[in-house]
């Protein structure tokens, strides 16, 4: 199939759709004046991605409350600054320190009578709390089906993948799919690793030098590998019968801190996101998960798993209403690719370090008329022109699902494999009709 400019890929529109973005809440107040001032950590933007960070000092979480005149510990924790000192009136400090000697006296007198009454009337056989042995270590009680036994039983599956660069670095997750070392990631995980060090660390406490295998930009899927053997590979479930409101698990390194788990439900599913918010272009829509698990940076590349333990997802992407200064956190939407895509793209990653992407075959707009996706050219011989889309129509359906927007058919379109047959319902000027289509592939 030909190649085409950029914001063509053979169901893409060729014009940026905008996305909401809105202030995320403050820290903190300031110090009061006399109380030496730190800075706070800045946030930093995410955008509609749960990315990599930095690898910069611990940072603490957005504080969810404001404290009047709060200051940062070192360690980033907070609390309440110290009292402004005030003057003392002199009556009040002579009766203060008659208090306080009435006070003493009052502590000696009565220290040595509880000390008398102790020997004489206590229970030197009272058996306390801390007087008891400490029970048999217990075996695993995790019920069938809990988060407790989802947890044991994926979290030897999953990686942390430290990226170092000339520029700085980055931390994200990552599955194990083989016991030789494949691990499946984001490819936004992995950018820059071809000009800087990749290492896993796994869960078993080892850790690995990491050498990509193949990357798939548009899908946001990359395999990579690490020269270590003995590894507990993933089982990976599937998606397409994954019904909305089923309780899922997330599992990675939010913020760097690695094994963490997460639970949550199914909120939709095939709800197309474009990940790397107004700066991600078409070629990054996604046909998503959406959960309310919590996902923050760092998760990316980390499974989704299901209670029987295996793997639906690919935590991907998160909703960021912060601007572009700001650092994006959990407002529980979460997104991850469906596994159905997933396998497929990444096995043949890991077969040929390339990808083949879905295609209608068509350069597609927003209707500026009604929902849908509007056709402004058709490829040659291509999948659309065979089945009689022309220019002009309007698509409204393909398949089971509607089409609201020109992402909303990208996420439909991706949704399939090359050679699926699909419905597809078009406006033209002679009306509504129908017409099958046999998706391509082509080459990312």
């Amino acid at each position: 199939m030909t190649d085409h400019p950029p914001g063509y890929s053979g169901d893409q529109p060729d014009e940026p759709k905008p996305q909401a973005d809105g202030p995320v809440a403050g820290t903190g107040d300031t110090p009061p004046a006399g109380v030496p001032q730190q800075p706070y950590p800045q946030p930093q933007q995410v955008h509609a991605q749960a990315a990599q960070q930095p690898q910069h000092a611990a940072q603490p979480p957005h504080a969810t409350q404001q404290f009047p005149h709060a200051q940062p510990w070192p360690s980033g924790g907070y609390t309440a600054a110290a009292p402004v000192p005030q003057q003392r009136n002199r009556h009040v400090g002579l009766v203060a320190g008659a208090a306080v000697l009435a006070l003493v006296a009052g502590l000696v007198g009565g220290g040595i009578g509880g000390y008398v009454g102790y020997q004489l009337g206590g229970d030197k056989g009272a058996v306390t709390s801390l007087d008891q042995s400490r029970p048999a270590r217990s075996a695993s009680t995790a019920p069938a089906g809990s988060v407790q036994q989802v947890a044991e039983k994926v979290l030897p599956s999953v990686v942390q993948l430290q990226l170092v660069t000339a520029q700085g670095g980055g931390e994200g997750s990552g599955i194990v799919i083989s016991s030789d070392g494949y691990i499946l990631t984001n490819n936004h995980v992995v950018e820059g690793a071809q000009n800087g060090r990749l290492t896993a660390l796994f869960h078993d406490n080892r850790s690995a030098p990491v050498r990509i295998v193949g990357t798939d930009p548009k899908s946001d899927l990359a395999v990579v590998k690490a020269d270590i053997t003995g590894l507990t590979a993933a089982d990976l479930g599937r998606s397409d019968d994954l019904p909305v409101g089923a309780p899922v698990v997330a599992i990675g390194s939010p913020f760097g801190l690695s094994g963490t788990v997460t639970s949550g439900i199914v909120s939709a599913k095939d709800r197309p996101v474009r990940a790397g918010g107004e700066s991600g272009s078409q070629d990054t829509v996604l046909n998503a998960l959406q959960t309310d698990a919590a996902i923050n940076p760092g998760n990316s590349g980390g499974p989704l798993v299901d209670m029987d333990g295996n793997v639906v997802g690919i935590n991907s992407a998160i909703y960021s209403p912060g601007s572009s200064q700001e650092r994006a956190g959990s407002v529980g939407l979460g997104f991850a690719i469906p596994i159905d895509q997933a396998k497929r793209i990444s096995t043949e990653l890991k077969d040929t370090g390339s990808a083949t992407q879905t295609t209608l075959g068509v350069v597609i707009t927003n209707s500026p008329q009604q929902a849908g996706a509007q056709v402004r050219d058709v490829t040659p011989g291509g999948p659309a022109e065979q089945a009689g889309i022309r220019s002009g129509d309007v698509i409204t359906r393909i398949g089971n699902r509607a089409v609201l927007d020109t992402d909303s058919l990208i996420a439909a379109v991706r949704s399939h494999a090359p050679g699926d047959r699909l419905p597809i319902t078009v406006t033209g000027p002679g009306g509504d009709r129908t017409v099958e289509a046999t998706l391509a592939g082509q080459k990312g």
